[in-house]
């Protein structure tokens, strides 16, 4: 097998089982090491250490899939990995009245590269990485042995792709497509799902645990759903007994999606709510200018940084998008606030709320701090997979 060599001092991450390997932590690799192929990785003194799939073309040139050298990387190797992954969300409590959860979380899971999300009979999946990318076809077909999908939707659409040297592709990759008005349940609640045109894997699935959680706090509040996408956090709101909810994005398809998820709810999407659709921070300055109050806010953004470059930028826009939600807060009311920034870490997320209140002049106390499910676990040796983070707070 073809072998990547370390720099003397760059195995301690590699011994504590971290799956990745950055370009500036590799001596050399061997002639006959090819991309997207399995490599054996020693140390500076020819140790062997790990195995995992390499890409020179990435800035993370390896990506460690085993640490037993006596564990070959083949088809028993991903199917093992695959049942593993799909028996550690069996006792999760995501079965009945909840129909849509993440089946394989990449690295936590041990399949770097590989997202796998199940809404009822069909699964979506995400080839993100080279290795992945070339063992496409067995992965599939493993894929339809392990879960028994009617079919299979790709959408190896993110941006990290263009990061391996890999174009964009979404699509039906396999069996039946999904109908046109292919609905999940989630705690009970139904919503309208697009696996083939929806953001993400076509819906938001690792804010599941925390829109039951804000939902407790809604009973008879006026709610602002900043960022609502298609209303999932209005729905929980209503059902728990919110008094008006308004639904606020960018995109007009989103909002109808959302007034379609309050009809199927049983819901008034006239009488109890509202869609407004505009730039999300001059919208809630409009409110803020008009005097408008609300009794809970959710604010749930797009991800504002990709890199650490980008931190300070997304700083500025969380704290600003913080601002304007405690300015729009009627004392006593509640702050739901979240990052969905990787390199935005929680501390520094925390530092960002609390600099917008003292900016806004008010007292807030954490009632809870939330993250991602669990069918999204975070792997202790790959603290990387922690990328969701929010803030619930009562307001003074």
């Amino acid at each position: 097998m073809a072998v990547v060599t370390l720099q003397p001092g760059k195995d301690k991450p590699v011994r504590r089982r971290h799956p990745w390997i950055f370009s500036g932590a590799i001596r050399s690799a061997s002639p006959d090491a090819s991309p997207g192929e399995v490599v054996d990785v020693l140390d500076s003194e020819g140790e062997w250490l790990a195995r995992g799939y390499y890409n020179p073309r990435s800035q993370i040139v390896v990506r460690l899939l085993t640490w037993d050298r006596g564990e070959p990387v083949d088809r028993a190797f991903w199917s093992r990995r695959l049942a593993a992954s799909a028996g550690a969300r069996a006792g999760l409590g995501v079965g009945g009245p909840t129909t849509a959860y993440r089946e394989v979380y990449a690295e936590s899971d041990g399949l770097p590269g590989l997202v796998v999300d199940r809404y009822g009979d069909w699964l979506t999946v995400q080839f993100l990485t080279l290795g992945v990318e070339m063992r496409r076809d067995l992965l599939l077909e493993l894929l339809v042995e392990v879960f028994e999908p009617h079919g299979v939707v790709e959408r190896s659409d993110a941006d990290g792709r263009r990061h391996e040297g890999l174009a964009l592709r979404s699509g039906l990759a396999w069996g039946e497509a999904p109908p046109q008005d292919f609905e999940i349940l989630e705690h009970g609640h139904r919503f309208p799902v697009d696996l083939l045109g929806g953001q993400k894997t076509g819906y938001y699935l690792d804010q599941r645990e925390n829109r039951r959680i804000v939902s407790k706090y809604g009973a008879g509040r006026r709610v602002l759903n900043a960022f609502s996408y298609t209303g999932s956090f209005g729905i929980y709101a209503l059902a728990g007994g919110a008094a008006h909810v308004t639904n606020v994005d960018a995109s007009f398809e989103a909002l109808a999606g959302a007034e379609a998820a309050m009809r199927l709810n049983g819901f008034d999407p006239d009488g109890q709510g509202e869609a407004i659709a505009g730039d999300v921070f001059q919208v809630l300055r409009s409110f803020r200018d008009e005097g408008r109050r609300f009794d809970l806010v959710i604010l749930d953004p797009p991800k504002f940084a990709r890199s650490k470059a980008e931190v300070a930028g997304a700083a500025r826009g969380y704290k600003d998008i913080n601002l304007l939600g405690l300015g729009l807060l009627a004392p006593g009311g509640m702050l739901a606030t979240f990052s969905c920034s990787g390199v935005v870490t929680p501390d520094l997320f925390q530092k960002i709320v609390f600099g917008a209140s003292v900016d806004a002049g008010r007292d807030a106390q954490i009632i809870s701090k939330l993250g991602q499910g669990p069918d999204h676990p975070i792997l202790l040796s790959f603290p990387e997979a922690e990328y969701l983070k929010g803030l619930l707070c009562r307001v003074a």
